[in-house]
């Protein structure tokens, strides 16, 4: 059974993966989905449980549907 952090930490990896794939900075991402750059990073150090509309936000900065957050 994994814990909480153990979910956060798979789903910034997952977002960190996305990002560093379309070849572009935590910056680049934040100013995109409208974060600030820290919160972009403690998404991937998985330590945010963000809401569902930051993770519309997420997947608009990256550019894609929010299923594809999810592997």
């Amino acid at each position: 059974m994994h814990t909480d952090k153990q979910y956060l930490q798979s789903f910034g990896r997952r977002i960190q993966e996305l990002r560093k794939k379309l070849g572009i900075s935590q910056e680049e991402l934040a100013f995109r989905a409208g974060f600030h750059r820290t919160y972009v990073g403690m998404i991937e150090r998985g330590e945010r449980n963000i809401s569902l509309c930051n993770l519309l936000r997420l997947a608009d900065g990256l550019g894609i549907d929010i299923k594809d957050l999810f592997k």
